[in-house]
């Protein structure tokens, strides 16, 4: 019944217009190797695609609240919002109001990416009043329980952090597992560096301790609990560029394979799993992010930040993300996160 709830969604509307009608005769575009058959996605077409690992069904066990959606390049562009509260702003009922904005906007998951106080609590008032999937990054609140010492995580204080956000509801974690210690050095010419909270993390503690982080090393372990739960992973761009000088360099590419590798794995334990991707890329080095994501990472579902276009324009974020993000779902993205004019300010 989740798939053919899913195929209802998919088709919503499309049904109405007439066969002669101009949005569907004209301008046929160029696929790109997108696969969306002729005239309805079926309940098959999505058990077809899940089970190929191109696409994504984010529904933890423990978050009855939540609709069923697919996250796949064969499907409609889904939106993600990010929420969340930091040590100095925001409430409990100002981030449940948000997740209820962001439902009635039309975002398809939400994230909580919370950093201050009470993160337990708000995330579980965000996910039992969300009917959409809600995603984490568990290393920051790992991190808070730590006193914000990266370099004395450990793989224990991190599992427990996992188990905990699992048994709450959250349908997908972001894991930054690609960040591995003879990557980090390929970032030092970088103009602007490890722009990624978590990846900025995990390469904290590996230069800290000097050898691969615990979520590289434990990663099976990780997919063991992630399979309990029914959770997908997210698999984090740590590496991702921060400035347009930056795309597509070696640091960036070599996470990615890592990514692709680590994506068999997770397949293996019977987990779904997407790919995060950057970032600040310029337009015609675009289209190399998608061809590369789907020979390395297998076709697994592309989950892109933007890309930013360009730089120069802070305050306008929201216009240089939407150029990015209109080639990339145009080139195969399956999912993209939203960005606003505050990003960098």
């Amino acid at each position: 019944p989740e798939m053919e709830y899913i195929a209802i969604r998919e088709n919503q509307r499309f049904d109405q217009l007439p066969a002669t009608d101009p949005l569907r005769v004209q301008h046929r575009g160029h696929s790109f190797g997108a696969n969306t058959p002729e005239g309805h996605i079926t309940a098959e077409f999505v058990r077809q695609e899940v089970a190929a690992g191109r696409a994504v069904i984010p529904s933890n066990i423990n978050h009855p609240e939540s609709e069923p959606m697919i996250i796949g390049r064969n499907f409609l562009v889904k939106i993600n919002t990010n929420i969340g509260n930091s040590a100095v702003t925001s409430s409990i009922e100002e981030e449940v109001d948000k997740a209820v904005w962001s439902c009635r906007w039309g975002g398809d998951t939400l994230m909580d990416l919370s950093t201050g106080k009470n993160i337990h609590e708000t995330r579980e008032w965000i996910i039992r009043n969300c009917p959409v999937p809600v995603g984490t990054v568990p290393i920051y609140q790992a991190l808070e329980k730590d006193n914000g010492k990266a370099e004395d995580l450990t793989w224990e204080l991190f599992r427990d952090t996992l188990i905990e956000q699992a048994e709450q509801g959250v349908d997908y974690f972001t894991i930054h597992a690609g960040v591995l210690l003879r990557y980090v050095p390929l970032t030092a010419k970088r103009v602007t560096g490890i722009v990624s909270r978590g990846g900025s993390i995990m390469a904290k503690w590996c230069l800290a301790h000097h050898r691969e982080s615990f979520l590289y090393t434990h990663f099976e372990e990780i997919c063991q609990i992630m399979k309990a739960y029914d959770v997908a992973f997210s698999l984090g761009d740590g590496l991702r560029p921060g400035s347009i000088a930056d795309a597509n360099d070696e640091a960036q590419f070599a996470e990615l394979e890592t990514l692709g590798e680590l994506t068999k794995i997770a397949w293996a334990h019977d987990v779904q799993v997407m790919i995060e991707g950057p970032g600040h890329v310029p337009m015609h080095l675009i289209k190399e992010n998608m061809d590369k994501q789907l020979k390395e990472c297998h076709e697994a579902p592309f989950y892109t930040l933007g890309p930013l276009t360009t730089d120069i324009a802070p305050g306008y974020d929201h216009i240089t993300s939407a150029i990015g993000a209109a080639m990339i779902g145009w080139f195969g993205t399956a999912m993209l996160c939203y960005v606003t004019p505050k990003e960098h300010l």
